[in-house]
């Protein structure tokens, strides 16, 4: 199992859950409003008068034969509109209760 937690701007947060519900991955947890902004290109995201969009966040625990279906939909929403903003890190899992 292994964590994916994905930043994202809010336009993107239906097509996140639908990218989780296409490759068949159940669990998450959606954070809201975060502020952000990326490491290499992209605008901040805080919420302010001179930068008013925002980002979201999600952490989604996903099967290992799941996981590159859900990257490869992430990659291509990404892709489709790379001004908005998404970006996914993946961690492993090595223990749950």
């Amino acid at each position: 199992m292994q964590a994916v937690f994905i930043a994202y701007d809010q336009a993107h947060h239906e097509n996140i859950i639908d990218a989780l519900d296409r490759s068949s991955c159940r669990g998450f947890t959606s954070f809201g409003e975060v502020q952000g902004r990326g490491s290499k290109t992209g605008v901040p995201h805080y919420g302010t008068h001179a930068w008013p969009s925002m980002s979201q966040a999600m952490l989604a625990m996903v099967e290992d034969d799941r996981l590159q279906a859900l990257l490869d939909r992430l990659k291509a929403l990404d892709e489709a509109k790379p001004k908005l903003g998404l970006r996914a890190f993946v961690w492993p899992v090595t223990r749950t209760i």
